[in-house]
């Protein structure tokens, strides 16, 4: 089984919670970010030592509030690829419709190469207007007719994206013309005659894999059509099956087939406590935090109404919701794996990411958690990270 860690890259905030500041009344400044870097560095390092599999980082831009302070995943990798020995290093997303897809493309070769190839590559096409829109692309507010028709244009820059950097990744030479992008463009003078095709300087020295956010359904077939590995957020023991058989059966369907564990994750939120009610107080101020901050956003439509009616678009989940519907492994080590062998046993997951970086938690507070998931959780699913 494999055991990553995902980081959002959030400032020091002791007041996090429902009693500190709305979300948007929050500012910070350079230090703060400074000292973001500096737990993100010393986290890397407690993983290396513990044998984590892959760190993994998340691409945001502009936010003063100071949840999520890394812009360029690519370059920070690189900076802990230099403080660690053996960690693998991912981006979790790349938000593509943000990036100009060759710049990606030659970005992601070059860490590959000056890594070793310890990077995990991974894609997403983003969720926050501000940055879309700020950096030439657009992306849903919302989950209304406007929305439907950004995420639709979204949707279509992102995908080719995708196979532009593919293709350059894969061939002496390539070209495009799409929609959104043609590549070279046309007339482009040069010694004499005009661009006719590229050439990425460099290329990978092996074969990257591509992993991809999941969260709807035509997500989902796109990437079991395309073979991007699918990163499953948890929805619960039974709708987290449900998803995780169908990108299963479809990637079947176009060729790929795939162990009931294979090319696809977990990414699940985690706080560990030396008992439930330990673990509760540890976790509700982040976890209020965490959702005050992103439930604007659409971001716990997976959850359910007593009755198991869906929940409204910006539904605000409570830490007992989270802990009630299995949506976060919250508890003691024994809780803690008893729902992490749940979901192997029940819907095939091999690979799990780990959150533990909801707001608030201090750099010891978080050594504690990857040591106590290390070494009071994970043996007794009989899993020795490292080995």
């Amino acid at each position: 089984m494999r055991i990553d860690a995902n980081f959002y890259g959030s400032v020091p905030m002791p007041d996090a919670g429902n009693d500190g500041p709305q979300p948007v009344d929050r500012r910070y400044g350079n230090d703060d970010y400074l000292a973001c870097y500096r737990h993100l560095t010393h986290w890397a390092k407690t993983m290396d030592r513990l044998g984590y599999d892959t760190m993994w980082l998340t691409e945001h831009h502009f936010q003063y509030e100071g949840y999520e302070v890394t812009p360029n995943l690519i370059l920070f990798g690189l900076h802990l690829a230099k403080e660690t020995q053996r960690l693998r290093l991912g981006q979790m997303f790349n938000v593509v419709p943000q990036w100009h897809p060759l710049r990606l493309a030659e970005d992601a070769a070059m860490m590959q190469i000056l890594t070793d190839n310890r990077i995990q590559f991974g894609v997403g096409r983003g969720t926050v207007p501000r940055e879309a829109q700020s950096l030439g692309g657009v992306v849903a507010s919302g989950d209304n007719e406007m929305s439907a028709e950004l995420d639709r244009v979204n949707r279509e820059i992102f995908e080719e994206s995708m196979e532009i950097i593919k293709s350059a990744w894969n061939n002496e030479t390539f070209s495009f013309n799409g929609k959104h992008f043609v590549l070279p463009p046309p007339g482009i003078p040069d010694r004499g005659s005009t661009v006719q095709d590229l050439t990425l300087v460099p290329k990978p020295i092996a074969p990257i894999d591509v992993w991809q956010a999941v969260t709807s359904p035509p997500t989902l077939d796109y990437c079991a059509r395309v073979r991007h590995h699918a990163v499953l957020p948890a929805r619960g023991l039974a709708d987290t099956k449900v998803w995780w058989d169908d990108f299963g059966n479809k990637a079947a369907a176009g060729g790929w087939d795939l162990g009931r564990g294979e090319g696809r994750c977990l990414a699940i939120n985690m706080h560990v406590g030396r008992t439930m009610e330990d673990a509760k107080r540890g976790a509700r101020n982040p976890h209020d935090e965490w959702i005050r901050f992103l439930a604007p956003y659409g971001r716990f439509r997976a959850y359910r109404q007593p009755d198991g009616s869906p929940v409204p678009f910006g539904f605000m989940p409570t830490l007992e919701d989270s802990i009630e519907q299995d949506m976060m492994l919250i508890g003691s080590p024994e809780d803690c794996a008893e729902l992490m062998g749940r979901y192997r046993d029940e819907v095939g997951v091999e690979h799990f990411v780990l959150f533990f970086d909801m707001p608030g938690l201090t750099q010891e507070q978080m050594d504690e958690q990857l040591e106590m998931t290390a070494t009071e959780v994970l043996p007794k699913l009989g899993i020795q990270l490292g080995s």
